[in-house]
Order: structure tokens, then C-alpha cells, then sequence
């Protein structure tokens, strides 16, 4: 089961590079969930899952990738726990924030669900604060973005 599982995880990671969106979201179950730790973001259905992938290729362009030291791990309920690094360029308006240009590398975790053969759901955590920095919004507040 692990064995399909990566190649869905693979296929997934794959696409959303690509900003493929229709391939991206074939790897989802229709009732996923995606929350994000760091902005009390969630994302329900692939509509949510759309919505989340848009924010983030609209704001950056992310791609993700794994170093040496980014190693996933396979928990005893068949769930992925994995690490790894997206990077980009802040070029559209993010949590109310224009856009400013600058480069942008973060490091975050993710934990993976599944449920009858597609992804179940992500839900993440990295450094918010670090990445606001890296575009010059450190004093940016969640009200901001209302």
C-alpha cells in the first residue's frame, strides 16, 4: 500500500510543480481537507483545495522540493509525514500583501492523509513570520487580510 501511495504522492508533487490544476486535484479525494497551521486557513472539497492551490501559485509560483535531509515518514495509520522547501517570488497579492518581487524560501512540514486511493487532505505547518519577513510585511496582522 505504501508503494501507491508514493507514486500518488509522486504524481501529486509532480503536478502541483507544473501548476497543473486538473492533475493536481485527480490526486484529491472529492471530500478533501488542506489546513494551514500557520494562517487558520481550511479548505474543504476540491473547490477549497483549488482555492488553496491558487492562493499560492498566484501569490509565489511555489515549487516544492526535497533535500538530503527532507526524508518522509509512514505513520502506523498508513498516513505520510513529510518535510521539504517551497520557493518562489512574491508576484501577486497574498493575505492582503502587494505584490513585492522578492524571492521567497520556506521550509514546512506536512502530514498526509488518504482515503479510497486519493489524498484525503494536507495539513501544514512552517513559519509564517519568517516568510512575511522575506517580503518585507513582518508587521502584517490577520485583520489585514480581511
Amino acid at each position: 500500500m505504501q508503494t501507491e501511495r508514493m507514486a500518488l504522492l509522486n504524481a501529486h508533487v509532480a503536478a502541483e510543480n507544473a501548476h497543473r490544476m486538473a492533475e493536481t486535484l485527480a490526486t484529491l479525494h472529492q471530500d478533501c481537507l488542506f489546513e494551514d497551521m500557520a494562517t487558520g486557513q481550511v479548505f474543504h472539497g476540491r473547490a477549497g483545495a483549488e482555492a488553496h492551490y491558487r492562493q499560492w501559485w498566484d501569490a509565489f509560483g511555489l515549487t516544492f522540493s526535497r533535500g538530503a535531509e527532507d526524508r518522509g515518514h509512514w505513520t502506523e495509520d498508513g498516513s505520510y509525514v513529510g518535510q521539504g522547501r517551497f520557493e518562489g517570488r512574491h508576484v501577486g497579492t497574498f493575505l492582503g500583501i502587494p505584490p513585492t518581487g522578492k524571492l521567497v524560501s520556506y521550509r514546512f512540514c506536512v502530514f498526509v492523509g488518504f482515503r479510497d486511493g486519493l489524498m484525503a487532505g494536507e495539513r501544514f505547518y512552517y513559519d509564517l513570520a519568517g516568510l512575511l519577513r522575506q517580503v518585507d510585511a513582518a508587521d502584517w496582522r490577520p485583520e489585514a487580510a480581511a
